[in-house]
């Protein structure tokens, strides 16, 4: 078991429920996917050199490699991408920009009642509290974004205006808010859903903070509805895309993990973690446990693999392969990230099975499983 963040982490302060480098490009392992077995042979900790193995491990159809280059090319993360992607071509069929689609698309996950880590029904922080972050990013350069906010339906759109109408790059907490009102934001009253409240308050009984990765990938899908929501649920949703002029856009948004420390943010509003984009180059987005990619800056690192001459898949797994370097029991995280480049190709790897996303042109949508490092 993992030790616990800080001592009184599993103790909420208000028990109401109404309460509102390593060079790691020339590991063997770290570039394109091939199959090295029938996967039953376990990992345990790639932190040792010595037990690290010869390739990763492919799913079935997670060497993104293999894709002709896509012009235009919307990704992004789990499956509740395969909406949001479908929004974000929509909006480039209407002549919207890479960044318009990337905006579209995240709104539609921010605004599903049934989504217990993105968005307003998002699962509370130990203190009953729905708290939100969210970034965006343009192939300028350009970003906003902002974190520990409450009450606003549709973050990155907050975010956007961060990027666009103000000299900063992200807000947090009760400034982000005040900023949301001057910008003609409604703010609404803290509730929790129905679903998240009934979450809550069972994670009350023993207030412990106990993610299991993957938890919803490990049984037949689609999860069923009893099982979502969980605190062990992945959060986010991560969005990079491509449009027909070669203009490239990232965005993030999140709830955060459920029943987290109040106060807690993760990667997804942090430029070079949660998202990265350089027009020049190519576009990255992370998900899963924040603390590993705050600490690696995985999407930048991404991005700069792909400068530096990688595929946008081997740029995933070297990406990957940094953060299980870093941080110790790979066995207890997941990370998955996904990269697009300018010339259309895509990528995507996680450090265990259990990745998923979407992957979406002009004529196609499909929902993929990523390839992965251990297990």
């Amino acid at each position: 078991m993992r030790p616990p963040l800080a001592p009184d982490l599993n103790s909420p302060r208000r028990a109401d429920p109404s309460a509102a480098h390593r060079p790691w490009s020339r590991e063997p392992w770290a570039h394109a996917p091939k199959r090295v077995g029938d996967g039953s042979d376990q990992i345990a900790d790639l932190s040792d050199p010595a037990k690290r193995p010869a390739a990763p491990r492919p799913a079935a159809d997670g060497a993104s490699d293999r894709d002709e280059p896509a012009r235009p090319l919307v990704l992004s993360t789990w499956r509740h991408g395969l909406p949001a992607n479908a929004a974000a071509i929509a909006a480039l069929r209407a002549g919207g920009s890479a960044l318009d689609a990337a905006e579209a698309g995240v709104m539609v996950t921010e605004r599903d009642p049934e989504n217990l880590s993105v968005g307003l029904a998002g699962l509370p922080d130990r203190d009953g509290i729905v708290t939100l972050d969210a970034a965006i990013m343009d192939h300028q350069g350009r970003a906003g974004a902002v974190c520990f906010v409450q009450g606003v339906r549709h973050p990155i759109s907050l975010a956007r205006r961060v990027m666009e109408r103000t000299p900063h790059v992200l807000l947090a907490g009760a400034g982000a808010e005040q900023f949301a009102r001057e910008q003609g934001f409604e703010i609404l009253a803290n509730e929790l859903s129905p679903t998240a409240r009934a979450r809550y308050e069972a994670w009350l009984v023993e207030s412990r903070y106990a993610p299991v990765v993957n938890v919803e990938n490990q049984t037949s899908r689609p999860m069923p509805a009893a099982r979502r929501g969980g605190p062990e649920d992945h959060d986010t949703i991560g969005m990079v895309v491509l449009d027909g002029e070669g203009r490239l856009a990232a965005s993030c948004t999140t709830s955060g993990l459920g029943f987290k420390m109040h106060g807690r943010v993760g990667d997804s509003p942090i430029v070079g973690a949660g998202l990265y984009v350089d027009g020049e180059v190519g576009a990255a987005t992370c998900t899963g446990l924040g603390e590993t990619v705050l600490k690696t800056l995985a999407s930048f690192l991404a991005v700069e693999r792909m400068r530096s001459g990688d595929s946008p898949q081997q740029a995933c797994q070297s990406a990957i392969a940094r953060i299980v370097a870093r941080n110790p029991n790979p066995e207890t995280y997941q990370v998955g990230i996904l990269a697009i480049d300018r010339q259309g190709r895509s990528g995507a790897f996680a450090v265990q099975q259990g990745f998923d996303y979407a992957w979406s042109t002009l004529d196609r949508a499909e929902h993929r499983d990523a390839a992965w490092a251990i297990g």
